[in-house]
């Protein structure tokens, strides 16, 4: 949005753009539904330690950020499992499931795969559910060489950017209830193809995921973190 603002150079305040979308049904809105419990984090398997606190890739295919999220149906829910490039932010990886089971993050893991063939150096965090901790799903890993990082508490902040490209599907391409699993799944891929393609990402030097794949060195962040200023006048007003 601020991207297309510049580019017609239109001026106006944070405050009056969200009045002005607000007051012409513009906005996203946001539902309250009845949602679930999408990790099962007590369970035999090994726990990986955090690696990347502190790490920012500067390239494509350094770092892939993973988690399940779920897709309202009429009748209940279905399960997403997304692989998102830490760099780009480009979905690399997606798979809908009907259960829980380790069959949709290993989908999504072996197209993730098959698509970046000549992958180095690469680092798998998720968190620290049943099914990345997995035998079936570390092995996979381990036998292309990736290394593996999990979260090591339920802050959302540690697998931040997963999160946000959970929200930004559901909010903006995934919102309603669709009536049957295959109309989801036809749903699902039209959504992440357009989200790779035509959604452009502040933090990512307003570039598509698509595009910015394809770059190297560091991308600007061409947002700002309103909380965090916020909370920068409220210690210089002390």
């Amino acid at each position: 949005m601020n991207l297309f603002l510049v580019q017609h150079r239109f001026k106006i305040g944070r405050d009056s753009m969200f009045k002005l979308l607000a007051d012409n049904n513009l906005l996203v809105k946001k539902r309250k539904r009845r949602g679930c419990i999408t990790t099962l984090s007590r369970h035999r398997f090994k726990k990986y330690p955090n690696i990347i606190s502190g790490f920012i890739p500067i390239a494509p295919n350094q770092l892939w950020v993973c988690d399940i999220t779920y897709i309202h149906l009429a009748d209940g829910f279905t399960y997403l499992s997304l692989i998102t490039d830490a760099y780009s932010h480009k979905i690399v990886g997606f798979y809908l499931s009907k259960d829980l089971s380790v069959k949709g993050p290993l989908a999504a893991l072996k197209m993730a795969i098959k698509d970046n063939p000549t992958i180095t150096n690469l680092i798998h965090h998720s968190d620290r559910g049943v099914q990345y901790c997995s035998d079936e799903y570390t092995k996979l890993l381990l036998k292309n060489n990736i290394k593996i990082s999990m979260t090591e508490n339920g802050d959302p902040l540690e697998n931040a950017i997963a999160e946000r490209v959970n929200g930004i599907l559901k909010q903006e391409l995934l919102e309603e209830v669709f009536p049957c699993f295959e109309v989801a799944q036809k749903a699902v891929a039209i959504a992440c193809s357009t989200y790779n393609h035509l959604r452009p990402h502040g933090s990512i030097d307003n570039l598509k995921p698509f595009n910015a794949h394809m770059q190297n060195g560091v991308l600007k962040k061409r947002w700002k973190n309103y909380y965090s200023l916020k909370k920068q006048k409220e210690v210089m007003m002390i």
